[in-house]
């Protein structure tokens, strides 16, 4: 593996740590009803492949937000297979949401504008 490889994979890492939080939250805040997992990293795929391919990465994202209260999670039977459980977005989810997508907006739209002037 080349540096530049080493380099861009070590940005990819740091970049989505964040992001996929952020989109699950809003793909929760998005959804009429609660979701399990398999169904919210299809529509995370679709909306912009943030999973990239990655679905077992969103199993401890997951975890670490219905632990911080942020969706609520409950379990049912599954007529196909196991047990699923199944996400609902909180208000202190929403907060959550509301909050990291301004924190988000400012350094992109920074970050853009560097970008933007060095083509």
């Amino acid at each position: 593996m080349s540096e530049s490889d080493a380099c861009l994979r070590t940005f990819q890492k740091e970049l989505s740590a964040g992001t996929v939080s952020l989109a699950l939250l809003a793909v929760l805040a998005q959804a009429d009803a609660p979701l399990y997992d398999y169904l919210i990293a299809k529509r995370l795929e679709r909306l912009g492949g943030v999973l990239s391919g990655k679905q077992s990465a969103l199993y401890p994202v997951l975890r670490n937000l219905d632990g911080a209260g942020l969706p609520h999670s409950h379990v049912e039977p599954s007529a196909s297979g196991p047990p699923r459980r199944y996400y609902r977005i909180t208000q202190t989810g929403r907060d959550c949401l509301r909050d990291g997508s301004a924190t988000w907006r400012a350094p992109r739209d920074s970050v853009d504008a560097v970008l933007e002037g060095t083509h």
